[in-house]
């Protein structure tokens, strides 16, 4: 897993790749959280390079967008594909989180 980050205007984006499972995962939990403690209010997962996500990885995922509700933000998610799509269709989460199509078009939403 790779994780690339990039802050335009007020919005965070997050741009993860490769696997996020349970060996994983914790790294990317790890900087979440540190975002999050250091104020960023709006927050964008772009998922468009994500092979595969496990029940860790939704954990965290889920665990992100409480901490920072918590805090009066936001967490969006882009760029859901594939098997990564048909996990937060059949979790649930897609109802839970807002998901767009692009990060340009989730960042947007954040303006």
């Amino acid at each position: 897993m790779e994780i690339q980050k990039k802050k335009e205007d007020n919005i965070m984006v997050i741009a993860v790749s490769g696997r996020l499972d349970a060996v994983t995962s914790p790294e990317l939990e790890k900087e979440l959280l540190s975002i999050i403690a250091e104020g960023n209010k709006s927050l964008v997962l772009d998922f468009a390079k994500l092979d595969y996500i496990s029940s860790a990885g939704l954990r965290v995922v889920l665990a992100g967008a409480k901490k920072i509700k918590q805090q009066q933000g936001i967490l969006r998610l882009a760029c859901l594909k594939g098997v990564v799509k048909e996990v937060f269709e059949v979790s649930g989460f897609d109802s839970i989180i807002p998901c767009f199509d692009t990060a340009d078009s989730a960042f947007k939403a954040g303006s």
